[in-house]
């Protein structure tokens, strides 16, 4: 028996414990790579944070969002885009979204006004995953946020990638409670997708996309076993398909988020059909049941 089980197992003892912590400011960085397109008064950001809590080394939160942008970042190297693209891996997300919010509040109104949108990926291989696309049109939840014009185009997008795959997809709470939040408290239209983190899996939900009820999203969420076991192939092909979907369509035009007009993606720009998991895909294109706060 440790010493802790013992002392605490003492019949009447009353004890007084001081811990010495030390607490000092450290720097942190964020990373960004811009591609320059013809209109660079039209830039189109896609975000993911680099960061993990001291617990764990963060494979699927958030090694998978950030790995999926990079990889999306070197097949678009070679394109000559209509708007600026400008990728960011985020630094000390665990510690209150801070490299992010940084970023945007030291931003002129001149530059944030050259931001068309933002996307955001955050965990988007959860291992016992469903697929969720953040919620700007409120269709499950009510946003405690305020949803700047144009996030539903974002949202709809995504869905017509899932519709398009053959994939079923749920909501996920718009709200701000990733590296999307400064971006949304400064007016930017922004969107998301998430595969789940704390909450259980229900049966209703383990139909559709398999994977065990009542266990966590990710069993692993914040622990030391978030590792590169702790990730979904499936839902990590499948939303980098969709990260690279989106950051594409959005790289040629954004028209249907600001106005903006912009030209169709060059070549035969089409989407891959994969086997989707057990269960069928809804009248929408996906779950409209269940829904999980992000």
């Amino acid at each position: 028996m440790r010493w802790g089980s013992r002392l605490a197992n003492t019949p009447g003892l009353r004890m007084r414990v001081f811990a010495n912590t030390l607490r000092r400011i450290l720097p942190t960085f964020n990373v960004l790579a811009e591609k320059t397109g013809a209109n660079d008064d039209n830039v189109v950001m896609a975000g993911a944070h680099l960061d993990s809590v001291l617990a764990g080394p963060g494979i699927n939160d958030n090694g998978s969002g950030s790995a999926a942008i990079l990889e999306t970042a070197i097949q678009m190297a070679k394109l000559k885009t209509e708007n600026t693209v400008r990728f960011a891996w985020w630094g000390a997300e665990e510690s209150g979204r801070v490299g992010s919010t940084n970023y945007v509040n030291g931003l002129s109104q001149a530059e944030k006004d050259r931001i068309a949108l933002y996307l955001n990926f955050d965990m988007i291989g959860s291992p016992n995953y469903i697929q969720m696309v953040y919620d700007s049109d409120e269709s499950g939840f009510e946003a405690p946020v305020p949803v700047p014009p144009g996030s539903i185009a974002i949202e709809d997008l995504f869905e017509s990638f899932y519709t398009l795959s053959n994939e079923p997809y749920d909501d996920a709470e718009f709200s701000g409670r990733s590296d999307y939040q400064a971006f949304i408290n400064n007016g930017i239209a922004a969107g998301g997708l998430f595969t789940g983190a704390e909450v259980l899996k229900t049966a209703e939900q383990q139909a559709i996309w398999g994977g065990t009820v009542g266990a966590q999203y990710d069993p692993c969420y914040h622990a030391a076993c978030d590792t590169f076991a702790n990730t979904n192939l499936h839902a990590l092909a499948i939303n980098s398909d969709a990260v690279a979907f989106a950051v594409l369509t959005y790289a040629y035009s954004t028209e249907s988020v600001n106005g903006v007009p912009g030209k169709k993606v060059p070549g035969k720009f089409t989407i891959p059909a994969p086997a989707g998991p057990e269960g069928t895909v809804g009248s929408d294109g996906g779950a409209d049941h269940a829904h999980q706060r992000s």
